[in-house]
């Protein structure tokens, strides 16, 4: 089975994070490359231990995928967008 995410990267002092959306998993590496390869791991098996428990088609139901057929769809992005607010102090 195939599961489409996307990965948000960013960096964190000497780390670098990244988080699978939708099903917000995250991981790091010393560089953005290893922490791709760390958050694919992370994904790879929070997806086999899902299917070995039998919840898989919930977890994937939860995180915005549709079932067609065989395969999951997931969500339609709309766009990744980095904001900002003013919070009072």
């Amino acid at each position: 089975m195939k599961i489409d995410y996307t990965v948000q990267i960013w960096r964190e002092g000497a780390q670098f994070i990244a988080h699978a959306m939708p099903l917000d998993l995250a991981s790091s590496g010393s560089t953005p490359e290893r922490a791709r390869q760390a958050v694919d791991e992370a994904v790879r098996l929070f997806l086999a231990t899902a299917a070995e428990h039998g919840t898989l088609n919930e977890v994937l139901e939860d995180a915005g995928y549709c079932r067609e057929g065989d395969s999951w769809r997931g969500p339609d992005w709309l766009g990744v967008e980095q904001r900002s607010c003013l919070a009072a102090a």
